[in-house]
Formats: C-alpha cells, sequence, structure tokens
C-alpha cells in the first residue's frame, strides 16, 4: 500500500513510518524541509515537501504522492503553544481532507486525544460526547472538534483518541516539559488520566489501515488520578512530590473497542511505563 504520513518527522510519525516500510509498504513521509529529514530518508521513506497551512502546497504533496491512504500524525507541539496546535487541526486537516477528495483518496487514519469527554460516571467510550468549549482547553477543544468533524468527511475514517502520550520524546518525561518542571517544583496534575505510553502508539496506528470506520481509544488500562500518578511520575523524572494530591476531576477512556479490535498495549499500565 502507498501511504502518506503527513507528521513523518514527529514522535509518533518517525517509528510508525520506520514500521509501515518494515511491513512492506511504500511511505511517503511530508515534510516543510525534506533535506532536513535525512532520518526519514535512512529509513527509507519518499520525503515530499509540503506545508499543511498552504492548501497548494497539501494538493501538489498528494497529487505527487497518489497514496491509497493518508495517516495524520500533524502536531505543533514543540513549544508547548496549544493555540498554535490548535490552528493546525483546524486549518492543516482542512486541507488535507480537501486535497485527498479532489485526488480521490479515501482512506484516512487521523490522530486524536482522549482525554477531552464530558463528565460522567464510569469510564468513557467513544459513544460519549466531548466538553463543552469552555475554560481553559477552549481553543484545545475547539480545535479537536474541528479536526474530527473534518475527518469524517472521508468516508473511510478512523479517528485515534490516544492518552495522554508519555515516555521518550513526549512531554511527560524525564527530558520532557514536565519532567523539567516537576524537577522545578512546578508541576502538578488535577484530572483523572488515561494514559499511553509512546511505544504504543505504532502498532493500532497500523492496524487501523484495516479497522471500520468510526473513533476508537488507544489508552492504557488503568485510568489514574493525580494522588496515584503524580507521586510515581515525579521520582520516575527525579522530582518532588507536590503536596496536598486529591484523586482528581474528570473521567478516564476505556480500550475495550481497541482491544475488542485485537489490540494489546505493550505498557498495560503506566506504573510499567514510569518505573524507570
Amino acid at each position: 500500500m502507498r501511504i502518506l504520513v503527513a507528521g513523518a518527522g514527529g514522535v509518533v510519525g518517525l517509528p510508525l513510518t520506520r514500521e509501515l516500510i518494515a511491513q512492506g509498504h511504500a511511505v511517503i513521509g511530508t515534510s516543510r524541509n525534506p533535506d532536513s529529514r535525512p532520518e526519514l530518508h535512512d529509513a527509507g521513506a519518499t520525503v515530499v515537501r509540503m506545508d499543511a497551512f498552504d492548501l497548494a502546497s497539501v494538493e501538489h504533496a498528494i497529487a505527487e504522492s497518489r497514496p491509497d491512504a493518508v495517516i495524520h500524525q500533524l502536531t505543533d507541539l514543540s513549544a508547548v503553544d496549544l493555540e498554535a496546535n490548535a490552528e493546525l487541526r483546524i486549518v492543516g486537516t482542512r486541507n488535507l481532507v480537501d486535497a485527498m477528495r479532489r485526488y480521490g483518496v479515501q482512506r484516512l487514519i487521523t490522530q486524536s486525544i482522549a482525554w477531552l469527554y464530558a463528565d460522567g460516571d464510569g469510564l468513557a467510550d467513544e459513544t460519549v460526547p466531548l466538553r463543552e468549549a469552555t475554560g481553559p482547553s477552549a481553543r484545545t477543544i475547539e480545535g479537536v472538534v474541528a479536526m474530527e468533524h473534518t475527518a469524517r468527511e472521508i468516508p473511510d475514517h478512523v479517528i485515534l483518541r490516544y492518552g495522554k502520550l508519555y515516555g521518550p520524546g513526549t512531554w511527560y518525561s524525564p527530558d520532557g516539559d514536565f519532567g523539567r518542571a516537576a524537577r522545578d517544583g512546578v508541576f502538578s496534575g488535577n484530572g483523572i488520566e488515561s494514559f499511553l505510553h509512546i511505544a504504543d502508539t505504532v502498532a493500532p496506528t497500523v492496524a487501523a489501515l484495516g479497522w471500520p470506520a468510526g473513533i476508537v481509544n488507544v489508552v492504557d488500562d488503568e485510568p489514574a488520578g493525580p494522588d496515584q500518578w503524580l507521586p510515581v511520575f515525579c521520582r520516575w523524572v527525579g522530582g518532588q512530590t507536590p503536596t496536598g494530591l486529591s484523586p482528581g476531576a474528570g473521567r478516564g477512556a476505556s480500550n475495550v473497542k481497541a482491544r475488542n479490535l485485537g489490540w494489546v498495549p505493550k505498557y498495560p499500565s503506566w506504573r510499567m511505563g514510569m518505573s524507570g
């Protein structure tokens, strides 16, 4: 299969590209500057120039690569700029879907997030609506809602709602922004989280190429409040645990659907991934 990975050089995109090639797929990775991505060339991918904010650039990438499927891994998280990431979700996804429709590409796998569900009892499955776009998370919610709505214009779509990513290359790691914040004593958590180790992103994303259309939560088995996960995280990154931790608000996400589709996480609990 010819697969265009939008965001192929990212923390998920690069290992995903390598695995797709290992399984015999022809991968076309996108970059604003193809010459700056030698790791994609080394992996065996074809690299095309694409600026997700420029419709003409996106159309050229799709027209040049003629993919059978597109995997949307576009993010803008380098500076913890949630506004920039929301804008990329809105505009970048719109351009990607418009280009796919113009050139008849009918399969789309999209990265989304699993921590914006409306409050309620029990774990949230994929039928639970997202929260209203109010408060500090309003722009993030607006971006996710727009991205998912646009992605559904491709009939053969799968939206993967990843849990909070942790592990190498993520914010939740010893070298990540939140790891540094924990060591500086300025990091705290106030919500129930469903985590996902970065090593558990690739397998379900590849498998989703064969899954039926719809939304799938991709999270580990153990949602937890800050009174549980934050002390473990702080020990892992060498920080000091805040005092007065609460069980947290909100709700975790259910991974029953993903497991029924055959996915088994390598790290079923964040306790394993944050142990060393």
